[in-house]
């Protein structure tokens, strides 16, 4: 016979409340969303003009910023880039003041929900007919779509979107929507201390070597039976299969063999993207480092390189090789 503790009971109890809250925050996300959806399809501006009509200064600066040299933009029939739609209809540093009072209302009912933030995400233009130097500009803009609340790395929010309609002489020029989130900042992360580089397995086969490290001396094993070198260190000769050693000190001087360069995934303590070459050593062996002293664009088979012991950190001292774009 066994006594019924109440643990089961008091799980349950605690998964209800757990549901019940979720419940009631997923009720009131809901409702919010309902007062947000009613500002769907009302005016976010009238009427609008541009500041100034489509010019050929302003092509110019916007062609040079940009690099484009498309002669379409340039001479007696030049017209404007089409990504310049946005361009010709901002207000500058004063504004505009014909900006609806329910795109007002909107933001405001979201800063008070606390949602006081606000990064434009991206935006989206349909090109109908090309812009001239002279074309004088108006536009209307509508609240086309929020969106339900979301959850993003910056924080949790709602996307708002409007769409301008940019005219001239009345007629449809181009669209452009444009999409922002307003949130609430999620929380920072508490800043971690720096990552340290993986250590090496140090081991009674390998301790001679990190013990030349340590001394920057680079050892190389030397068969006693058959005199054939070795790298990696190893308890044996792979050649005669001889357990007797001794070592040489390497010059330092050595040739790219091989080589990748490491773009993704990222590890702690790495910063990449930086070069892992295979190193043909002067003695004729090989072994794996990183190249220093030139970029990892720039490292090639055949580049010569020469050895130096990098101090990764308190604790850490790695032989790596160092190269020279002469």
């Amino acid at each position: 016979m066994t006594a019924d503790t109440g643990t089961d009971t008091d799980a349950d109890t605690a998964e209800a409340a757990v549901g019940a809250a979720v419940g009631a925050a997923a009720e009131e996300a809901a409702r919010f969303h309902t007062l947000l959806t009613a500002f769907e399809g009302q005016s976010a501006a009238t009427g609008g003009r541009g500041k100034d009509a489509v010019n050929e200064p302003m092509i110019r600066h916007w062609c040079e910023a940009m690099g484009d040299t498309n002669p379409a933009y340039t001479g007696p029939d030049a017209i404007a880039p089409p990504t310049m739609l946005q361009a010709w209809t901002m207000g500058g540093l004063s504004g505009h003041a014909d900006r609806s009072s329910a795109y007002d209302e909107l933001l405001g009912l979201l800063d008070g929900a606390g949602f006081t933030s606000v990064v434009a995400t991206d935006c989206e233009q349909e090109y109908l007919r090309p812009l001239r130097p002279g074309d004088a500009i108006t536009f209307d803009a509508v609240i086309e779509s929020v969106s339900p609340r979301k959850t993003t790395k910056l924080g949790t929010g709602h996307f708002v979107t409007t769409r301008m309609d940019v005219q001239v002489d009345g007629e449809l020029a181009g669209t452009h929507r444009f999409r922002i989130l307003k949130y609430a900042p999620a929380a920072r992360p508490v800043k971690q201390p720096p990552a340290q580089r993986p250590r090496p397995v140090v081991n009674r086969d390998n301790q001679g070597f990190w013990d030349g490290v340590r001394d920057h001396k680079l050892l190389i094993q030397r068969c006693t039976a058959c005199t054939t070198l070795r790298f990696p260190w190893l308890p044996g000769c792979n050649a005669c299969s001889s357990p007797d050693w001794d070592t040489v000190e390497a010059s330092g001087a050595g040739t790219v063999f091989s080589y990748v360069v490491m773009h993704h995934p990222p590890f702690p303590a790495f910063d990449p993207p930086y070069a892992v070459a295979l190193v043909e050593l002067a003695e004729g062996v090989r072994m794996i480092s990183n190249i220093t002293g030139v970029p990892y664009d720039k490292v090639r088979i055949g580049l010569s390189v020469q050895l130096e012991f990098l101090r990764v950190d308190d604790g850490l001292e790695l032989p790596v090789f160092r190269g020279s774009e002469g």
